[in-house]
Parts: structure tokens; C-alpha cells; sequence
């Protein structure tokens, strides 16, 4: 009897590989892009690399997204699919089978599914494992030999957890079996939708949600305003496209409707009927694909906007080869100065390195609080005390601002400010400082005149990067004005040399040896030193690791994007061919009935990507200052970046139309 059972189960596939061969396809690409996630998280030589823990972290999230997806997705593809099944289940009903036999014909087929899924899917992810970690050692910038190897442990995981998802499911088609009755079955796949009433409450909703996500976005004011605003930003305009292709769109056609001389048109009255027709059931389809290729448009623009901005991001946060600071209890004077900087070059000279810039200056630093005109130290332990009431003070001679810039100080009229009585002070321009007297810690300062910061200058493209936090320059006449602040002093060094990336990690490494040694003799309490050849392997490492993932996430978005796309088109196939047979019967020329048609599939078909590419040039100011918690700040870079995208997107959505439309048209026209 189960051979019976086991037969059947296997016409059926075939008989319904139309919808079967795309499932059974898509449930192998996602066996096998788990594997490879799983397998390259587990991977020795990525955990030996430098910035194995970003990238582990990294790779780590990506399990989870896609495993999370892998089973949502199988969920959507196999509740089509069931939905196409009923009106066969339904005969096998009226023909005598039991309920449990149709049962025991699902679970053969959920087997047999599984098995070849599963089964296809670890072999074509054991094919690929190395092809796929030798890509993510070229984007990391690693060259060492990757052996061929299969992880038993990912096979394992990626059994596992399909079994649980094909168990799932199949408990889900066995409530289907169960709860409906034989002739519900029979019709299923035919159970239309009257036509939709105008939700004019949700319609206003959603359009409410999306502007408000638009707004906190547009309006975002900071990384930290932004990062903390992402979220809800993402959830609302997630919601409010959802209202927007289930309410709004119908409320517009109910318009239109309205509308006696636009819709008493014959080519007007198709289409809108047309797509008000169980619009809801559509709408939710249409919604899916804007927001999972919204999704694929920002992961890839921002990945490989980091990616092709390595070198951007590194001479941001690292404007010289070697960076040092030094920080010391008390002014250095300048013959400590001049001894340390004398080391750098000693050490360039012993290992045939050159020096070709050296630049140097002295401030000091405050996380500070301001209230107009009076700046106090902010006060963690104050629970009044927010983000928003944090500022930065940083503190430097008139000569070492000079230093820092490259020029010298301009107050606001454009005029260089030459010198400064004792005790006097230069601040940046703000509208929190309209008096001639700044308060500092408790001691009032006259101000001497306003800063403006050189365009061009580095905080100067960074600029926004906090946000509402106040950042402030005070500029004193000279070192003995520093001694009033009773600070920790931080004294600066950057070196440019000539080299090979490996011969600037070796001097680097030199210089934190000669530094350490020459500790006591030069007087300060400890030191910071940062290298940008070794912080190069850093970024390659996190940068490469993400646009790896962001990849990785593109496809398997991009193939349920296209999954989901191909099963619409089929089912609108399915129910347009009896409204076609209808329309052709009723007198209506068949040139004019397919041109209505083809105007309604391309109307619906390319308003997901539409709405998706808004949704992008929305998100664009908050992602721009979300890219610059990386330290990139090349807005322009971002945006060649996302167009390239938009335009490779646009271009695989419009194959896809035309592959899946031929399915389509088929169907309608048989």
C-alpha cells in the first residue's frame, strides 16, 4: 500500500512540475547557500585571519538571516503551491481516498522533496565551498592556500534545520487537507475575491506611515540620531508600503473608477477592473517584491560602497601612515617634543625608510556640556543629562591650530587673526555663543573672535557626523594658557614614509618598540599608535567580510524576489485566461483584449521597483550617515555606487519580466 502511495506521489511532482521544478530548484539554491554560510563561518583560516572577529561576527549574522529567510521563504513558495494543489486533492477526495491517505501522499511527496532539496543542495554547497572562500579571501585581501574540505557539521546543521522546515510545512498542508471540506477543495484555486472596498482609514495610514519613515530619515541629524532612527524608520515605511499596495493603490483605482471619462474607456475600464479584481490577494504579492528588492538595493549599495571606499575610509581616520598620540600629565615641553619626533625619523633611517611629512600638535580634550554661553564637564551619572547634551571641547595654542589645519585662524568675517591678548580666547562659530564671554569649568574667557573651520578640512566633511553634539575649538595664545585647565595633554605625531605595505607594518612595529623603551626618558604616561598599512588588512577584512555578505543576502533575496515574481505570474495566468476567454466571448477584438492586458501586467509588474527605487532615494540621507560610522564620508563615491545598482537591479527585474511573462501569456492564451 505505501508503494501506492509512493507512486502517486511521484505523478503528482510530475504532473505538477510547472509549479514543483521551481520549488524543488529553490529549495536546493537555499540548502546550499546555508551550507556555504555555515561551512565559511566554521572555517579555520578565517578565524586565524586578522579581524577574525569582526568577520566572524559578520559571517555569524548572515547564518541567522539566512537560515530566517531560507524559511520563510519555503513557507510562501509551498502555500502557493498547495493553493494550486486543491482542486487535485479535491478529486482524489471525491474519488474515494480518505483524508488520511491524502495525507500519507503529502507526506511521501514531502519526503521525497526534502530528500532531493536537501540532498542536491549539500552537494552543489560542497562543490562550491572553496570557489566561495577563495572569493571572500580575495574581497578580505588574504592569499594564504584553501584546501578542499567538506563540513560535516554544516551538512548536519543544514539537515536539520530543513527538517524542520519540510515538517513544518508538511503539518501545514495536512490542517489544509483537514479543515476543508471535498468540494472546497475542488474549487479552491477558483475562489475569487469580490471587488475590494476603498479602506480610506488604512489608506491614510499608510501614507502617513511612509512619510513619517521618509521624514525621520530626510531629517536625521547625526550617525548617532540616525543609527538610533533606522529602525523604526525601516518599520514604518515596511507597513506603509504594505497599506500602500493593499489600500491606497485601491482607493486611487476606486478614483479612477469615479472618474466617468477616464474609465468609460475601453482600454481604461480593462486595466482598472483588471487590477482592482482580487487586488488584495496581488497587492500583498506586489508588496513583497518592492520590499525584498528595496532590501537588495540598499545591502548591495552600501556594501560595495564600503568595499570600493576602503582607501576613502582609511585616509579619513588615518590622515598620516603612522599616527601617534602621547598623552602626558603634564605641557611637554619642546625639547620633549623634539626628542620624540626625533625618533620616528631614527627609526625611518635604520630601516632605509624615508620620511616624507611629519606633522605635530598639542591639545587637549573634553566631553563637555553647554548651556549657552557656559560650558561645564558632562556628568555621566546625571540621569537628566541625554545624547543630545554631550558636546566636544577641544582645547590648542593658536600655533598648534595653525599646525592642525594648515592655516591660519580666520574669524568669521574671512579676516586672519594674527594675535590675541593673554588670557583671550578664538572659538568656532555657533549660534550657542552670541556674547563677547565664554565660561569655561567656572572661569570666564573674553572672546578675541569666532573660528571658521577651512573648507575642505576633514571635521569639515565630517560635518554632521554627531549631530545636535556641539563640537567647539578654543583656541588660546600659547602653551602656558593650557596650564590653566589642569588636563591631560595629548601631544600628536603624524609620519608619512615611503614602502612597500609590508616594509610601513615593519616600521610601524619598530616605532611602537623605540616608543615603549624610551617611555620614562620622554616623560609621558602612555601612548596610542596606529598604523594605516596595518589598519588596511583591518578594513579589508570587515569591509570585504560585509560586502561578502551583502552579496550573499542579494542573491537569495534576488532569487525569492524572482521566485515570487514567476508564481504571480503563473497564477495571474491561471485566473486572466478565463477572464480573457470572457472578454473575447462578449465581442471584444482579441488585439484589444491582449493590448489591455499587457498594459495592466507591465502597470503592476514595474510599480514594485518603482515605489522600491523611492523607497532608496528616500533612505539616502540616513544611509549616507550611516556609512559614516565606517569613517567614509564620499557622498559622491555613495552615489555612483547606488546608481550602478539601481541600473543592474533594473536590468535583471526587466529579464525576469520578460522570462516570466512568457509563462504568462502562454497561459492566457491557450
Amino acid at each position: 500500500m505505501n508503494h501506492l502511495y509512493y507512486r502517486l506521489a511521484v505523478t503528482n511532482l510530475k504532473n505538477n512540475r510547472q509549479f514543483y521544478l521551481p520549488y524543488l530548484l529553490a529549495g536546493m539554491v537555499s540548502a546550499m547557500m546555508f551550507y556555504l554560510m555555515r561551512a565559511i563561518q566554521g572555517n579555520d583560516g578565517i578565524n586565524a585571519m586578522r579581524g577574525a572577529g569582526t568577520i566572524g561576527l559578520v559571517l555569524t549574522m548572515g547564518v541567522v538571516i539566512v537560515g530566517a529567510c531560507v524559511c520563510i521563504f519555503l513557507f510562501y513558495t509551498n502555500s502557493f503551491v498547495m493553493k494550486r494543489r486543491k482542486k487535485e486533492l479535491g478529486v482524489y477526495n471525491i474519488l474515494g481516498m480518505e483524508k488520511r491517505h491524502i495525507a500519507k501522499v503529502l507526506a511521501w511527496e514531502a519526503v521525497i522533496l526534502y530528500t532531493i532539496s536537501v540532498c542536491g543542495g549539500l552537494v552543489c554547497g560542497i562543490v562550491f565551498n572553496k570557489l566561495m572562500t577563495m572569493f571572500l579571501y580575495k574581497l578580505t585581501g588574504l592569499s594564504e592556500s584553501i584546501p578542499f574540505y567538506v563540513s560535516s557539521w554544516s551538512c548536519l546543521q543544514t539537515a536539520e534545520l530543513f527538517a524542520v522546515v519540510y515538517a513544518l510545512m508538511l503539518f501545514y498542508n495536512f490542517l489544509q487537507v483537514k479543515l476543508a471540506n471535498p468540494i472546497a477543495l475542488l474549487h479552491g484555486n477558483n475562489v475569487g475575491e469580490s471587488e475590494p472596498k476603498a479602506k480610506w482609514v488604512s489608506a491614510v495610514t499608510g501614507l502617513v506611515c511612509i512619510f513619517t519613515g521618509y521624514y525621520l530619515a530626510v531629517c536625521a541629524d547625526g550617525v548617532l540620531e540616525a543609527v538610533n532612527l533606522f529602525f523604526w524608520a525601516v518599520i514604518l515605511v515596511i507597513v506603509g508600503t504594505y497599506e500602500l499596495f493593499l489600500s491606497v493603490s485601491i482607493a486611487v483605482l476606486k478614483l479612477l473608477k469615479k472618474n466617468k471619462k477616464f474609465y468609460y474607456q475601453t482600454s481604461h475600464f480593462i486595466t482598472v477592473s483588471g487590477m482592482m479584481y482580487r487586488m488584495k490577494r496581488n497587492a500583498v504579492g506586489l508588496a513583497n517584491i518592492c520590499v525584498l528588492s528595496t532590501m537588495v538595493l540598499v545591502i548591495l549599495s552600501t556594501t560595495v560602497c564600503l568595499y570600493a571606499g576602503v582607501e576613502d575610509s582609511l585616509q579619513s581616520s588615518f590622515a598620516e601612515e603612522v599616527t601617534a598620540t602621547f598623552y602626558f600629565g603634564n605641557v611637554p615641553d619642546a625639547a620633549a617634543k623634539e626628542d620624540l619626533l626625533q625618533l620616528f625619523t631614527a627609526e625611518a633611517e635604520k630601516q632605509g625608510r624615508e620620511v616624507t611629512e611629519v606633522s605635530e600638535y598639542t591639545n587637549i580634550v573634553f566631553v563637555t556640556h553647554s548651556d549657552g554661553n557656559e560650558i561645564a564637564l558632562y556628568d555621566n551619572e546625571d540621569a537628566s543629562y541625554g545624547f543630545s547634551d554631550m558636546g566636544m571641547l577641544y582645547v590648542m595654542t593658536k600655533a598648534d591650530y595653525e599646525k592642525y589645519t594648515g592655516r591660519l585662524p580666520m574669524q568669521t568675517p574671512g579676516q586672519p587673526l594674527d594675535a590675541f591678548a593673554q588670557g583671550s580666547v578664538m572659538v568656532t562659530a555657533s549660534a550657542g555663543f552670541t556674547g563677547d564671554v565664554i565660561k569655561v569649568f567656572g572661569r570666564e574667557y573674553p572672546i578675541a573672535g569666532r573660528l571658521e573651520l577651512p573648507e575642505g578640512f576633514p571635521d569639515k566633511e565630517m560635518e554632521g557626523f554627531l549631530g545636535d553634539t556641539e563640537v567647539i575649538y578654543l583656541i588660546v595664545a600659547d602653551d602656558s594658557a593650557l596650564k590653566d585647565f589642569d588636563a591631560e595633554i595629548q601631544y600628536h605625531v603624524g609620519v608619512e614614509t615611503d614602502g612597500t605595505q609590508e616594509e610601513r607594518k615593519m616600521y610601524a612595529s619598530a616605532v611602537r618598540e623605540a616608543v615603549e623603551a624610551g617611555k620614562a626618558q620622554a616623560g609621558f604616561d602612555y601612548s596610542l599608535i596606529d598604523s594605516r598599512a596595518e589598519q588596511r588588512e583591518e578594513y579589508m577584512g570587515m569591509n570585504g567580510g560585509f560586502l561578502f555578505l551583502g552579496l550573499f543576502l542579494g542573491i537569495l533575496f534576488l532569487m525569492i524576489t524572482v521566485l515570487i515574481i514567476y508564481y504571480k505570474q503563473i497564477s495571474e495566468g491561471f485566473e486572466d485566461r478565463e477572464r480573457f476567454a470572457i472578454m473575447t466571448k462578449v465581442g471584444m477584438s482579441r488585439d484589444m483584449v491582449k493590448k489591455a492586458i499587457n498594459t495592466q501586467v507591465r502597470t503592476v509588474f514595474f510599480l514594485p521597483i518603482t515605489v522600491a527605487v523611492i523607497h532608496l532615494v528616500m533612505a539616502f540621507p540616513m544611509l549616507k550617515l550611516m556609512l559614516m560610522v565606517f569613517g567614509l564620508a564620499n557622498t559622491s563615491l555613495f552615489v555612483v555606487c547606488l546608481a550602478v545598482t539601481v541600473v543592474v537591479f533594473a536590468a535583471i527585474y526587466f529579464i525576469v519580466f520578460r522570462f516570466t511573462s512568457r509563462s504568462y501569456y502562454k497561459i492566457v492564451y491557450e
